[in-house]
């Protein structure tokens, strides 16, 4: 039996990326190499669908994009001119083949494929009235919802079925549709997922960053607007807003975490918003010391900013080994404790001796933070002081972040201090919630308008969450979203 690495099960993780590209032969090749530049969202699964104009085609397989649509072979079994593509992390649904996307159906309107990121947070409340109705489901994943919606949609015309079945569902979806008409791309109301326009010649290409974009040759056009709906075929490209003006809520975690560095995101370079936030937490948490530690790779952009901000020196204190993936189960824990080091090694010839600052992206649970800190301190560092590239992970994320329950989220049981003793630092420190906005380049942040979706820091979630409320009853539901029973 396999596991993730130790390291690997303590981190938030997004749930998946999507790729589609319109009106170039060979568009599956193009797909996996998207894909290849985004599986940084998703390592679980990987899928791509084309259509020849005639008929699809669909190739979904466990694992990574390398290895299974690498060679001739497989991209030979997607003809078209046209493909969508996904990896993923599952956040809904268990780890199958049922569940890997594009997701595809007949219906009366011909086939469709669905790509999506994000998670719908009315989806097992809309489970059971389609239930109740008929519907037969061959997947657990909250996507298939959406296939649904459509297939039962009143309305005649397929691109009017579509808007129906998106105007029942709440939470976060950046989608990517392919049909016979040709591929329809399209952001939630509040773009809390991110997705991009990009242009490959004549062919229109659509992706979760920027950096999918690059890696095929593609040119950014811009980002595609939360609420916004293209249609893109033979005709050109059409832009719809069905759903009305909503104020943007962009999940924050994007800029800290999910989004590859060399990504843009809301008109920002990612590596630089992170070298700010470094910058702004030396600000907020201070510390006399010799060197400045990342914690690879996550932490680097923001220990450097912490780094020249500090007048402290950046250095490479922890070595990461870039060839460790799945590890297996091994009996005993310190046989486990030992496995640890695969991945994750000190640098003792720089560490010891030293009072280091170790600089990483976020605590979850705390196991991670944990086991670093008692790796410098085996390799003789004389002080381990912990700074944290986002503020204190209180709540779980309902829209395609796979984070624990709030009661195994370290900041939702535990103040700083009571942290800090449990991960054994000398001193730990975040940022604060307005000096992460600041690196955004916002003034403050907004308590009336927040500008980003910053949940899993301060518990306002920008939309409604039926599922849990269904669930859990408004006591429990109060607890879990931070607010306060009525």
């Amino acid at each position: 039996m396999f596991t993730t690495h130790p390291f690997d099960d303590d981190k938030l993780r997004e749930e998946c990326g999507v790729f589609g590209v319109y009106g170039t032969e060979g568009a599956a090749a193009v797909a996996a190499l998207g894909l290849h530049a985004l599986q940084h969202r998703g390592q679980e699964a990987a899928g791509i669908t084309s259509f020849d104009g005639k008929l699809f085609h669909t190739k979904r397989e466990m694992g990574h994009v390398a290895g299974n649509f690498d060679s001739e072979d497989a991209i030979r079994q997607l003809p078209g001119h046209t493909a969508i593509g996904h990896v993923r992390y599952s956040t809904t649904g268990e780890t199958a083949m049922r569940n890997v996307q594009p997701l595809f159906a007949e219906l009366s309107s011909g086939g469709f494929a669905v790509a999506h990121n994000g998670n719908i947070s009315n989806a097992l409340h809309l489970r059971k009235a389609l239930n109740r109705r008929g519907s037969i489901f061959q997947s657990t994943s909250d996507t298939e919802v959406l296939i649904h919606l459509v297939a039962t949609s009143a309305y005649r015309p397929p691109l009017d079925r579509f808007i129906d079945a998106l105007k029942q569902v709440e939470g976060a979806y950046s989608l990517v549709c392919l049909t016979p008409e040709g591929m329809i791309a399209c952001r939630d109301p509040l773009g809390i997922r991110p997705l991009v326009l990009g242009r490959l010649e004549e062919s229109l290409i659509v992706a979760s960053e920027t950096v999918a974009l690059d890696i095929v040759g593609a040119t950014f056009i811009r980002q595609i607007d939360p609420g916004e709906m293209l249609v893109i075929n033979e005709k050109g490209m059409r832009s719809l807003r069905p759903f009305g003006d909503r104020d943007a809520r962009p999940c924050v975690f994007e800029h800290v975490y999910f989004s590859r560095p060399d990504s843009v995101l809301d008109g920002n370079s990612v590596y630089q918003v992170r070298k700010n936030i470094g910058a702004e937490l030396a600000k907020e948490g201070p510390v006399d010391a010799d060197i400045v530690i990342p914690v690879p790779d996550s932490g680097n952009p923001a220990a450097l900013g912490f780094a020249q901000e500090s007048l402290i020196p950046f250095e490479q204190g922890i070595i990461r080994s870039h060839y460790v993936g799945r590890t297996f189960i091994q009996p005993g824990q310190g046989i486990r404790d030992l496995s640890v080091k695969l991945k994750h090694n000190a640098n003792r010839g720089l560490v010891e001796g030293k009072r280091i600052i170790l600089v990483d992206d976020s605590i979850v649970r705390g196991t991670t933070s944990l086991k670093i800190v008692q790796m410098m301190r085996d390799a003789g560092a004389k002080e381990v002081h912990m700074r944290i590239a986002s503020p204190p992970t209180r709540n779980p994320c309902f829209y395609g972040v796979d984070t624990p329950d709030r009661s195994k989220l370290l900041a939702a049981q535990m103040d700083v201090e009571r942290m800090r003793s449990f991960i054994k630092a000398d001193t730990l420190a975040f940022i604060s919630v307005d000096g992460l906005y600041r690196a955004l380049g916002e003034e403050e942040r907004s308590d009336q308008k927040p500008q980003y979706c910053d949940a899993c820091f301060t518990g306002a979630y920008p939309t409604s969450l039926t599922d849990q409320s269904d669930e859990e009853g408004p006591d429990q539901f109060s607890l879990l979203t931070g607010q306060a029973a009525e």
